[in-house]
């Protein structure tokens, strides 16, 4: 996994690049699936979700238009964390998130191999794809309640 080091001056240090990077350079890092944990230089306590908060927080600022977290939601969120009990909440995010993630590249997927197909063809798999995933999904939910 990679290392990156935030210092006092709060830079961040990629250890296996040898060169200082930005939150947008991590973003990227994300993007492209790669593995990483953020420390502090000198304790070495683990930053990594306040670095990833501070990501989206300079993705919402940065598109007013693509805003993924409304003032409501923020709320609500912030609701349940003052909860004596607060639900599971970040498995269901986890899931759904990556229900979601899924089902888009999916999607594309299907839509890349429909420019090569029938349109009756392309929608007769669409449909097959869409309710093996339902199904996968339904079934997964099921065994995490039995456990």
């Amino acid at each position: 996994m990679r290392v990156i080091r935030k210092y006092a001056n709060r830079r961040l240090y990629d250890t296996e690049q040898s060169r200082y990077v930005t939150l947008e350079d991590l973003r990227g890092l994300i993007l492209e699936e790669v593995p990483f944990r953020v420390e502090d230089a000198k304790s070495g306590e683990d930053l990594t979700r306040t670095i990833l908060l501070s990501i989206i927080i300079e993705q919402e600022q940065a598109d007013g238009d693509a805003e993924v977290f409304s003032n409501d939601l923020l709320q609500q969120l912030i609701r349940v964390y003052a909860m004596s009990q607060p639900l599971p909440l970040a498995r269901y995010l986890e899931q759904g998130t990556r229900l979601m993630l899924e089902q888009q590249k999916r999607m594309q997927d299907q839509w890349q191999q429909a420019m090569r197909h029938s349109p009756m063809e392309f929608m007769r798999e669409l449909a097959e794809e869409n309710m093996r995933f339902w199904q996968k999904t339904i079934n997964q939910n099921r065994q995490d309640e039995d456990e």
